[in-house]
């Protein structure tokens, strides 16, 4: 079976979608942006609460853009809209929107304090900002026991996945780029990797296997490590990890 990543992640953050939803505090008629938007689970939610207002979704993969268009046409979605581009340097009209949400989209720019200024640009006096970031690579399961049983001595505490993990820091970049009011709340679910072995082992290789060479020279014993690994943490939902997340709310002034 040919890997979905737009249905894996959606399946693997579904417990963590839940509380994300239920901090969005998005109003009726509230105009809200999506950063890092994907396949537009989050930002679906967000229109189907915002049935009188709009959002809009922004992603730099125009693979997933193409199936949250779809997807959200197939629900019959008539506020929503997604556009292709990088959120640091996007040019989005000033002072438009309520909310700013995103799930796990924020941690990659290339200059987080620059970045966070443009989507604030973008946000009217008083906009909430809204976002769900990994803890630190020690904190979350997956991103250690799963590298390590690959790639031994792997260590991926410096990723990019977790450059918004350290409250201290993330306080900094939001307070530079003109937020106020930066609070921290602690999401601890695990992630899903497939119903059973086979599932989580396609999608472990197709994740953490950079190409399909890479892949096809995995050596026998690293498959046996992986599968022994999966098979432990193997319970009646499917393949689990701990994690733990972020959920960072924050204010424009």
């Amino acid at each position: 079976m040919t890997f979905n990543r737009a249905d894996f992640y959606d399946a693997e953050l579904r417990r963590h979608n839940e509380h994300l939803r239920s901090a969005f505090k998005i109003g009726m008629r509230d105009h809200v942006l999506d950063v890092g938007c994907g396949a537009g689970q989050s930002t679906r939610d967000a229109a189907r609460i915002s049935r009188e207002g709009s959002v809009l979704g922004v992603d730099v993969s125009d693979a997933l853009l193409q199936v949250a268009r779809r997807r959200s046409k197939q629900e019959g979605l008539r506020n929503i809209a997604f556009e292709l581009g990088d959120a640091q340097t996007k040019a989005f009209p000033a002072a438009h929107f309520d909310v700013c949400i995103s799930r796990f989209g924020v941690m990659f720019f290339a200059d987080p304090i620059a970045a966070f200024t443009n989507i604030g640009q973008a946000m009217r006096p008083g906009a909430r900002l809204v976002l769900m970031v990994w803890q630190s690579a020690d904190r979350n399961e997956w991103a250690t026991a799963i590298p390590n049983t690959l790639f031994p001595g792997t260590d991926p505490s410096g990723a990019a996945t977790f450059s918004l993990a350290d409250p201290g820091v993330t306080r900094s970049i939001l307070a530079k780029a003109g937020f106020a009011s930066v609070e921290f709340a602690e999401v601890r679910e695990p992630v899903f990797y497939g119903p059973d072995i086979d599932a989580a082992y396609d999608a472990v290789t197709s994740l953490f296997m950079a190409s399909d060479d890479q892949k096809s020279a995995e050596p026998e014993d690293a498959s046996r490590r992986l599968r022994a690994l999966l098979a432990s943490h193997l319970t009646s939902d499917g393949v689990l990890f701990d994690s733990r997340a972020w959920i960072i709310t924050a204010h424009k002034p």
